[in-house]
């Protein structure tokens, strides 16, 4: 489980933006992006590039959810 200390000085790599903790993934608030970031093994993998894309409506019931603003 990734602590709230930890979470609190995550970004996300490619925009620096915000992250909340979905599941088993970091979701990052950026709404142009919407990466989702796996954890394994309790560690965070912030690779871009093994990064997904969530939809626009994914991503913003997770928003919604976490209390975000999705404007």
């Amino acid at each position: 489980m990734i602590s709230k200390e930890l979470l609190e000085i995550l970004c996300c790599p490619e925009t620096k933006a915000d992250l909340v903790l979905e599941g088993n993934a970091l979701v990052s608030v950026d709404k142009n992006t919407r990466r989702r970031y796996k954890i394994e093994n309790d560690i965070p993998i912030m690779l871009i590039e093994e990064s997904e894309q969530l939809g626009l409506e994914e991503w913003k019931a997770i928003m919604l959810k976490h209390g975000k603003n999705i404007d």
